[in-house]
């Protein structure tokens, strides 16, 4: 069978935070792809683009590269394509359509870590995929590093996933990703690899286990559809892997739809990416990985193929969405009336927001042409939609991108998408592994106790640590980083992986605390929130425009309280030295959008707006909510 020998694809996985688009930048810097001048000024993590990305540190959409690789021996040179995915779990979308591009992947694992969740998940991906693996073990000058063990646990995780023998001979890289230093023999533990000076070892293990792509002499075109991208002049951008064939610029190919209908469209514009750029080209080969433009209906997944012989390939398949939520259009008080809620200037300032229905399922639906594991489900509303995802952060990280944008929007409690099998429900569960200090454990323990979490291992690697690992349901999780990381002063790290679906765990209460709720609309007054300081913690500053129903604090017992926080101090004129008393506020706590949408109950949603997010109760009027209180207690 033909092979280009001039080309290689292979993919960067790992879990969260173990160093993948570290080392693509030392990658792109030391192939050559920017010129001195311009490698000296480039930022950390080229590669994640996204504003989200480089707040959050994470990230979150599969993106790819390409360098010239210049071997030292004198020929030819070759590119690489390397596609740089994301390590959360809830992101694995991503990861597993960055999959369907490549021949082989690198799986890079800290060096102190060792194989974490989402390690265990890309990597079970890609031998599913029947896809070589170069091991990396990046950070080996952590002062915490362990390499053996982590190579010995690599080992116990490649056997716990079924690899065959083929599989599991793979190549060891060890690689300080900061530095751009690699080699192929170990360095002690804590150093930095001594024998090299570049990433020269690791660009070698590339070409020498990376297998080319190879190909059909004379074969018809087909090419998968593998991402989207927009332009503001190309318009829809497909990005595609090359099979069979050549593609052409100008060319007339056969459009295969996921429905199975066949069209003959024209492509307008062919780009090849060098390094960080799309440059144009002229045709594209059996391998390389191409963008095209002139489709602009095309979807994830679908095939371009020759008119005369048209052959579909698969479509991309992902895993089951484990949470929904509701999303729909904003329906406090508030609406469309800016940060303060009041005055002219804050109208004008947000004459572009967006509140109707129409824009929020148009947003929505635009979300679904890129994003494979995303669902959105009618509600029996005309204003709300049920949005599916493989996890909390995805749908968070959706609603963050539309509030900047300039949306409003009611979000409903996060739950678990639920399935019937033979008559009996089942839920999501999820493993869960978490490192603490040993003085925490405990606390963990009877934290994952009343989450019906069930321990399957536990280990000490005698450096005043512990890792446990725990099968806990998805509900369970929903609301649980914030409390674990108070209880474990902060220390802790969890991380967690879909498991599969288990029978019903039965009734689990996980906020213990009630809600104090605003009982009439106006302004916070510091001499309200003195008073009601003690009933709780806060949540609002003096000043803050607040609603009936809207939810301004934790209560400290269980049950929810109505309180007045607009309350004015009644002035007379009478003056005494005791009369003024004056008291410190205590700072208010301040939730972000993933805590607020923790901190929910079944009967409070989250407000969001480009300005705030609020939590408020489903139904605001006090009246009604004691009538359906009532009710439910009474049957």
């Amino acid at each position: 069978m033909p092979t280009r020998h001039d080309i290689r694809n292979v993919a960067i996985v790992a879990h969260v935070d173990h160093g993948k688009t570290t080392i693509v930048d030392a990658m792109l810097k030391q192939a050559g792809s920017f010129a001195a001048h311009a490698a000296e000024s480039l930022d950390d993590r080229m590669m994640d683009s996204n504003d989200l990305e480089r707040e959050k540190g994470i990230t979150i959409l599969a993106k790819n590269t390409a360098v010239k690789y210049h071997p030292k021996d004198g020929g030819d040179v070759i590119t690489i394509n390397i596609i740089d995915t994301p390590g959360h779990a809830d992101f694995g979308g991503e990861v597993e359509r960055g999959l369907s591009m490549v021949d082989a992947v690198v799986l890079l694992v800290d060096a102190s870590e060792g194989p974490l969740p989402q390690t265990r998940f890309v990597l079970r991906k890609a031998l599913q995929q029947r896809l070589p693996v170069i091991l990396c073990i990046n950070k080996t000058d952590r002062p915490d590093s362990r390499i053996d063990e982590v190579v010995n646990e690599t080992y116990d995780l490649f056997l716990d996933l079924d690899a065959d023998e083929e599989q599991i001979e793979f190549p060891i890289v060890y690689a300080c990703g900061r530095d751009g230093i690699a080699s192929l023999t170990k360095p002690e533990d804590g150093t930095v690899p001594a024998d090299s000076t570049n990433l020269e070892p690791f660009f070698s293990a590339i070409l020498e286990h990376v297998p080319a792509p190879t190909y059909e002499e004379g074969a018809p075109l087909q090419a998968h559809v593998t991402n989207l991208d927009a332009d503001n002049f190309l318009g829809r951008i497909a990005l595609l892997r090359v099979e069979q064939g050549e593609l052409r610029k100008g060319q007339t190919v056969a459009w295969i739809k996921r429905d199975g209908s066949i069209q003959n469209v024209r492509i307008t514009e062919l780009m090849m990416t060098e390094a960080l750029t799309r440059k144009p080209a002229e045709v594209a080969g059996p391998g390389d990985i191409c963008a095209v433009a002139g489709i602009p209906e095309i979807m994830i997944g679908e095939t371009l193929a020759d008119p005369e012989n048209p052959v579909a390939l698969p479509l991309i398949t992902v895993d089951e969405p484990a949470i929904s939520m509701t999303i729909g259009t904003n329906t406090s008080p508030l609406v469309g009336r800016g940060g303060t809620g009041k005055g002219a200037d804050a109208k004008a300032a947000v004459k572009d927001r967006k509140v109707t229905a129409r824009q929020v399922k148009d947003r929505l639906d635009r979300e679904l042409i890129g994003n494979v594991s995303l669902r959105v489900l009618d509600t029996e509303r005309p204003d709300a939609w049920e949005v599916q995802g493989r996890g909390e952060l995805a749908l968070a990280i959706l609603v963050e991108q539309m509030r900047r944008e300039g949306f409003e929007m009611t979000i409903g409690k996060p739950q678990v998408v639920t399935k019937d099998v033979e008559g009996k429900t089942y839920e999501p569960v999820e493993r869960m592994t978490i490192d603490v200090p040993e003085e925490h454990m405990g606390a963990v323990t009877q934290l994952m106790g009343v989450r019906k979490g069930r321990m399957d291992n536990m280990s000490n690697h005698g450096s005043g640590w512990v890792r446990m690992e725990f099968v806990v349901p998805s509900r369970g999780l929903i609301g649980f980083r914030t409390e674990f990381l108070t209880n474990t002063r902060g220390t802790g790290i969890a991380h967690s992986i879909h498991e599969g679906h288990e029978p019903w765990f039965g009734t689990l209460t996980t906020r213990n605390n009630g809600s104090l709720v605003a009982d009439r609309a106006g302004a916070v007054t510091a001499f309200a929130m003195t008073n009601l300081q003690e009933r709780g913690v806060l949540f609002t500053d003096p000043g803050t425009e607040v609603y009936e129903g809207m939810i301004v604090g934790e209560n400290s017992r269980s049950d929810d309280m109505d309180v007045n926080i607009t309350k004015e101090k009644k002035l007379t004129n009478m003056r005494s030295s005791s009369a003024d008393s004056f008291e410190a506020i205590v700072p208010p706590r301040k939730l972000s959008l993933e805590q607020s949408l923790e901190f929910c109950r079944d009967d409070e949603c989250v407000e969001v707006t480009p300005e705030a997010v609020r939590i408020r109760k489903v139904v605001l009027d006090q009246k009604e909510r004691s009538r359906t209180a009532s009710r439910a207690k009474h049957g």
